[in-house]
C-alpha cells in the first residue's frame, strides 16, 4: 500500500493527461478504490491549491484520507528534532512542516511514500535542507520513497 505526497499526484497528473492515459487513470482509481493508494490531509490540500480539478478527481474516486493524528504529529516531531530543525525555522530549500507530516503520515500508516520531489544525490551539509526522498533515507527514519514512474514501473501494469 501506498501513500503519495502532492508532488507525486500533480506530476501524473501533468504528464499523463487523463484524457490521453485514460486506462492508466482507471487503473489509478482503482488503486484509490481499493484503498491501497490513500493521500495525508495536508497533500490533498497542497493539490486543491495547485491544480483543483485533480483533487476533484481525487475526491470523485473516494481516496482513503490519512488524518494527521496524534500518532503522526509525535512521529513529525521526532523526525524534525533529528534534523535538527527547532521552532519553525524550516529551510526555504528543504523539507516544510506539512511535508513532516506526510513522511510521518505514510509510516504510521505503514504506507510505502510516492514522491517526485528531487532527488538529492549527495545530502547537504544543512540536513535541514533535505527533500522529502532524502529524508525518507536518514537514520532513524528510513522509509521506503520511490517516485510515480519507479511505482507505475513497479506494477507491472500495462495499460494500452
Amino acid at each position: 500500500m501506498q501513500a503519495f505526497d502532492a508532488s507525486s499526484m500533480i506530476y501524473a497528473w501533468d504528464n499523463y493527461p487523463i484524457d490521453q492515459f485514460p486506462r492508466l487513470w482507471a487503473w489509478m482509481a482503482n488503486e484509490v478504490a481499493s484503498q491501497r493508494l490513500a493521500m495525508a490531509v495536508v497533500a490533498m490540500e497542497e493539490v486543491g491549491h495547485k491544480a483543483p480539478e485533480c483533487l476533484a478527481w481525487i475526491k470523485d474516486q473516494g481516496a482513503c484520507r490519512l488524518e494527521i493524528s496524534g500518532g503522526v504529529l509525535a512521529e513529525a516531531m521526532r523526525i524534525k528534532a533529528l534534523m535538527g530543525i527547532v521552532d519553525d525555522r524550516y529551510s526555504p530549500k528543504g523539507v516544510d512542516e506539512n511535508d513532516l507530516l506526510i513522511i510521518a503520515a505514510a509510516k504510521v500508516n505503514g504506507r510505502e511514500l510516492i514522491s517526485n520531489e528531487a532527488r538529492q544525490l549527495a545530502l547537504p551539509l544543512d540536513i535541514a535542507k533535505c527533500k522529502i526522498p532524502a529524508v525518507c533515507g536518514m537514520d532513524g527514519v528510513q522509509w521506503p520513497c520511490l517516485d510515480f514512474l519507479d511505482y507505475i514501473k513497479r506494477s507491472q501494469a500495462v495499460y494500452g
